[in-house]
């Protein structure tokens, strides 16, 4: 009883201090002491409006803007070069284990809040942006890509430029399953799931299902209005 009070304690007082500085950084590491690591952690981005972010995370990026109570995970790196664009993390996003955000050559990310993305994720944001909803939840190993490579003859392909068409956009309350890769110029609708494995390189419509390389439309799972409207008809 009396060690329980006094994790709690230990746990509460060094968020208290938590940010991305590198004191904030420290207070983070001591609340961990504690705490059960990966998702048991989790806690610990609600005791603070500054949120969590592991120790052995890598934050390298000078417009990263973060949202109340967000969670980053062991691992994670966020990365800019030198012509990337902003990161911006809604209230109470998760980046769990491993994932990496690139930004370069004028690309973007954003994500929504309550969004929860899962270990080992690319976020690739280069000439295109990358816009990735509100309660949007993505399993781990997905890739996103919204950029093409010139593979023209005649030429190194590493010395060819890359192409957009528009970057990717994935609506307000999808769902990707384990390992999907979206490519460039596509958008995912609102409330739209996707398949383990599918490569996404065209639309997905609002409130569809989704699956196969290339994605094709299997079936509805509602009406897109009633999507919009947050109701899915009991449906999933």
């Amino acid at each position: 009883m009396i060690f329980g009070r006094f994790k709690s304690f230990w746990t509460s007082f060094w968020m208290r201090f938590a940010g991305l500085s590198r004191a904030g950084r420290v207070a983070m590491w001591l609340a961990t002491w504690f705490v059960p690591p990966f998702s048991g952690r989790c806690i610990l981005a609600r005791m603070n409006k500054r949120g969590y972010v592991s120790w052995s995370a890598t934050v390298y990026h000078n417009n990263l803007i973060l949202g109340d109570n967000i969670f980053i995970g062991d691992r994670v790196i966020i990365y800019k070069d030198s012509e990337g664009g902003p990161v911006e993390l809604g209230k109470r996003v998760h980046l769990y284990g491993d994932t990496c955000i690139q930004t370069g050559q004028g690309g973007s990310l954003t994500i929504g809040e309550n969004t929860h993305i899962q270990p080992n994720c690319q976020f690739s944001a280069y000439k295109g942006s990358i816009h990735i909803g509100k309660e949007v939840q993505i399993a781990p190993h997905c890739a996103f890509y919204p950029y093409d490579h010139s593979f023209s003859a005649g030429e190194l392909i590493a010395r060819q430029p890359l192409t957009t068409k528009g970057g990717i956009v994935v609506g307000d309350g999808a769902w990707l399953g384990f390992g999907v890769i979206v490519l460039d110029g596509v958008r995912i609708g609102k409330g739209a799931v996707v398949g383990a494995g599918a490569v996404v390189s065209r639309d997905i419509p609002d409130g569809a299902v989704a699956a196969g390389a290339p994605a094709e439309v299997i079936k509805m799972r509602s009406a897109p209005s009633n999507i919009e409207n947050g109701k899915t008809n009991g449906k999933k």
